[in-house]
């Protein structure tokens, strides 16, 4: 017997977890394209600079993490309350809705409202607002595709 109850703001807090963490290991830390505040006046070109924007991206994944400790904590909640068998789209849909719900809510705040940073701070200035775009485009379509997988059931 398949339930189609499966708790959405879980998934979508799990989603969100999954898409800072993905941002801020990929994105700052491997590649490292940007940094919390690298287009706020605090370009990575100093060693006063590279330690305050480290220590931002070390809140920015505590607050991932935070969103990753409540999604599994509402997950685990209602998964003990009675048997239940949920669909693999409604989870991964859940997730790809929250991943992309991250990506629009951080490129549209951090990137284009406050200007803290851009997606790829390596190319030339002209380009950051086509990697921008991108990220957004990428956040968009994942969070339709997730709604429309979780739709799906």
């Amino acid at each position: 017997m398949e339930r189609s109850d499966f708790p959405l703001t879980a998934g979508i807090l799990l989603g969100l977890g999954i898409g800072g963490f993905f941002d801020g290991i990929v994105l700052h830390q491997i590649l490292q394209w940007h940094h919390m505040a690298t287009s706020a006046g605090y370009p990575p070109d100093r060693l006063a600079n590279l330690k305050l924007n480290a220590t931002l991206d070390g809140f920015f994944h505590a607050a991932t993490y935070l969103f990753t400790l409540a999604g599994l904590a509402l997950l685990w909640r209602r998964a003990r309350k009675e048997h239940v068998r949920w669909s693999c789209r409604a989870l991964g849909g859940t997730l790809l809705m929250g991943f992309g719900l991250f990506n629009l809510v951080e490129g549209i705040v951090d990137h284009q409202i406050l200007g803290l940073h851009h997606v790829n701070e390596t190319v030339p200035r002209a380009q950051w607002i086509w990697w921008d775009m991108g990220f957004l485009a990428w956040g968009a379509l994942m969070l339709l595709g997730g709604w429309a997988l979780w739709r799906r059931k």
